[in-house]
């Protein structure tokens, strides 16, 4: 989606930016230069949780005003993807254990960081958006 002046929006970048961080941990879990541990997808799980939290405040908190519902909801969307998208896959992880250098753990490994780098840049995005200095207006 572009705006008036022809860039692009913020939550295709974030989302862009996801696939690239995700292409790039996929990679390096399959050559075995990055592991998971428990830890860091019990962290993930955790930052996840308080987004959901820092999501429901800030919309709760926001007008619903017209001029930012065009910022409000594409950014809202791209964020709730990254939370569930974060959660589900942290679960997955937790739940199953993969083989170290597994391309099936690598893909699942890649996605997960793709929707926690899509659910940080997602929220710069919010931020942007909630303080009136989207690229939509």
């Amino acid at each position: 989606m572009c705006n008036c002046n022809c860039r692009i929006s913020c939550p295709l970048l974030s989302i862009v930016a996801g696939i690239i961080i995700g292409i790039i941990t996929a990679f390096l879990t399959i050559t075995a230069v990055i592991t998971v541990t428990p830890a860091f997808l019990w962290v993930t799980l955790g930052i996840s949780v308080v987004y959901l939290a820092v999501l429901l405040l800030s919309t709760s908190l926001s007008c619903n005003c017209e001029s930012r519902r065009s910022c409000l909801c594409p950014t809202i969307t791209v964020l709730i993807t990254g939370i569930l998208g974060t959660v589900l896959l942290s679960i997955v992880l937790l739940g199953v254990t993969f083989a170290a250098t597994s391309i099936i753990g690598a893909i699942i490994t890649g996605a997960l960081l793709a929707f926690l780098a899509i659910l940080l840049t997602s929220t710069a995005c919010l931020i942007k958006c909630l303080v009136r200095c989207s690229d939509f207006e």
